[in-house]
């Protein structure tokens, strides 16, 4: 059984409602340029009003090969892409969740993919290691993940002020029992680089689901398009209410989708349907 690690900052959920984003990018392998992008998606959406902004899977880079990203590996607590978060944060007074980046391994020769958590003052307050490491050998499209990336061990949920939010990272998404072992969470975040070829069919489907079943909102934040590598991501950044409404949806390219999440209303589905009440195992 995995650890589950909560992370305590912030206040007790509020009542009223508030604005989410998630932002959705073609990175490639120039990580400055990556960051100048993400800055400017992450002004748009903090000017429409989102207190709570989610970066896509590997947003600072997109390699040419699966050893790029090990290049530009960062320890953790220093380095330009923890420090453009923090400052980024800070500076639009934005709880941030910064994607994933590669953080330094055990070898040498892996990475982390991590993702981070920043509060509206700058500081770190969560960090979770993508767990499912993906897999994928279909026609000409071949991916070993494991190759260059170690896997994390923990389950992670950090208290915020806009509730209790659980961490996972793109492939996690197939894996119902990691959000089961978050213990009721309010909202899911879920940084992705989904391929098209396994996002045209199970993407959405999946990123409801986990909605639905958890009585949950979700802010899927993916990447979208054609990458320099020759890579295609299928995109479709969306956020979910708990009902499994589509509130708003990307399908390609670079932009922000934002949604407001009301827990109120999240509180009336979960008295109506007590679902999570009802859980034997």
């Amino acid at each position: 059984m995995l650890d589950t690690h909560t992370a305590h900052q912030g206040t007790a959920a509020k009542k009223q409602a508030f604005k989410v984003a998630a932002v959705q990018m073609a990175s490639g392998p120039n990580v400055m340029g990556n960051l100048s992008e993400a800055r400017r998606l992450i002004g748009m959406a903090a000017a429409q009003g989102a207190r709570l902004i989610v970066l896509p899977e590997y947003f600072p880079i997109m390699g040419m090969n699966e050893m790029d990203k090990v290049a530009v590996r960062e320890q953790p607590g220093s380095g330009m892409i923890q420090s453009f978060l923090s400052e980024t944060a800070r500076k639009h007074k934005i709880w941030l969740v910064g994607g994933s980046i590669p953080l330094a391994a055990s070898t040498p020769e892996k990475v982390l993919n991590t993702c981070l958590v920043f509060d509206d003052s700058g500081a770190q307050v969560a960090r979770y290691d993508k767990i499912h490491l993906f897999n994928l050998d279909l026609g000409n499209e071949h991916y070993h993940e494991a190759k260059t990336i170690e896997p994390g061990k923990q389950v992670v949920v950090v208290d915020s002020p806009f509730g209790r939010i659980g961490l996972a990272v793109c492939y996690d998404l197939r894996f119902p029992e990691l959000f089961r072992a978050m213990k009721n969470v309010d909202i899911i975040v879920l940084p992705a680089a989904f391929t098209e070829t396994t996002g045209k069919m199970h993407w959405e489907v999946l990123v409801r689901a986990r909605a639905i079943e958890n009585l949950a909102y979700v802010v899927a934040a993916a990447q979208g398009g054609y990458h320099v590598s020759g890579r295609e991501t299928h995109g479709n950044s969306m956020i979910v209410d708990p009902w499994g409404h589509v509130l708003d949806r990307l399908p390609r390219g670079s932009g922000v989708v934002v949604a407001e999440i009301n827990p109120s209303y999240q509180a009336s589905l979960r008295t109506s349907l007590p679902a999570l009440l009802h859980r034997t195992l």
